[in-house]
């Protein structure tokens, strides 16, 4: 995932820089804290909050089970 195209969906394109400048990439990034995005100067709550919202949405897709449908298939050969 390209955490600048990520920051620009999320319309907080203006934390791009501050961001690379501390190489969140898409390793560090869900594992964000509030404490983690005051450190980076994410000073507004609202701003915030809607990192925090999104960063708990990719905890949730990267934790979700895959369903049947997207399971390998096995082969008996």
């Amino acid at each position: 995932m390209d955490v600048k195209d990520w920051l620009r969906r999320l319309g907080l394109e203006q934390y791009e820089a501050t961001f690379r400048e501390n190489e969140i990439d898409d390793a560090v990034l869900p594992r964000l804290t509030v404490e983690d995005l005051k450190d980076l100067g994410v000073g507004s709550v609202g701003n915030r909050r809607k990192l925090l919202d999104a960063i708990a949405a990719l905890r949730a897709e990267a934790s979700a089970p895959t369903s049947l449908s997207d399971a390998p298939q096995v082969t008996n050969e």
